[in-house]
């Protein structure tokens, strides 16, 4: 059996031996929501789930091999797409969670790990609109760990994308960067897309009757029912336009460098320089 460091690729006992070392878990959430049509609908769970094996990667190449990598299966689906960061769950395809239901299951899988012998987790959210009911969750599951007697567990949460530096902004938005809640299925995911699933992303379905109106002019404050009409017709909000496989390096290569220092630092291991 081939090695990874994804924890639904190995068999019980490679894993049962890597949970009795030095190993971090990995915790991918996603979502399924339309991203226009040149790209699939599985971006946020893709491209969360493989940048969380490149860090796992990583982090075991950067403490020589002395920490184990696990990267658990992804949460596929997300809370509700907001208008304002992923176009809205109106948009077919868009297939959401409510917020409740994302708790629970963040809870559960991070007090399962826990009560298996998982201490070092990070939550890695790829789906802007998830963070704060995946924070609850991992909250909920270290209260319920301590009335286990479970006292020396420790959860890390981050949103991959806070780990591109503003050098790198600079250099791949050189005429301006409109912020990561506009950055839906703009240059950023499509190029890490390009990168690791080029067959999930066609350029060239960019019809300029949609790709119109971007980056998208949102109210500051959301309105219930959603008013179709203030989301682009692609249901973008910003241009991919300016996306390249070699933007998608970039990309990767910071955030991992700049997750990887931010995961050593939270957990400060002895034996790492």
């Amino acid at each position: 059996m081939k090695p990874t460091v994804y924890m639904e690729e190995m068999d019980a006992f490679t894993y049962r031996d890597k949970l009795a070392g030095d190993s971090v878990f990995f915790i991918p959430v996603g979502a399924l929501e339309q991203h226009g049509s040149h790209m699939a609908m599985c971006v946020d769970a893709a491209l969360t789930k493989t940048m969380a094996g490149e860090t796992a990667k990583a982090l075991e190449a950067a403490t020589g091999g002395k920490v184990n990598g696990i990267v658990t299966a992804p949460i596929n689906y997300g809370f509700r797409s907001q208008q304002r960061s992923g176009g809205g769950f109106h948009l077919t395809g868009t297939t959401s969670l409510r917020g409740t239901t994302l708790i629970a299951l963040a809870h559960d899988i991070a007090l399962s790990l826990i009560r298996q012998g998982a201490r070092k987790i990070v939550l890695m959210n790829g789906h802007y609109e998830n963070y704060q009911f995946a924070f609850e969750g991992m909250q909920l599951a270290l209260e319920d760990a301590r009335t286990e007697g479970i006292n020396d567990a420790k959860i890390q949460l981050l949103s991959y994308w806070d780990f591109v530096d503003d050098a790198t902004i600079e250099q791949l938005y050189p005429d301006g960067f409109t912020g990561w809640d506009l950055e839906h299925a703009g240059v950023m995911e499509t190029s890490l897309m390009l990168l690791f699933f080029p067959e999930l992303v066609d350029m060239d379905r960019m019809d300029p009757e949609l790709y119109t109106g971007l980056p998208a002019t949102l109210p500051n404050y959301d309105v219930l029912p959603i008013i179709p009409s203030y989301t682009p017709p692609s249901g973008c909000l910003s241009h991919p336009g300016e996306s390249s496989r070699e933007k998608g390096v970039i990309l990767r290569d910071t955030a991992v460098a700049n997750m990887v220092e931010a995961i050593k630092r939270e957990f400060a291991w002895s034996y790492i320089r």
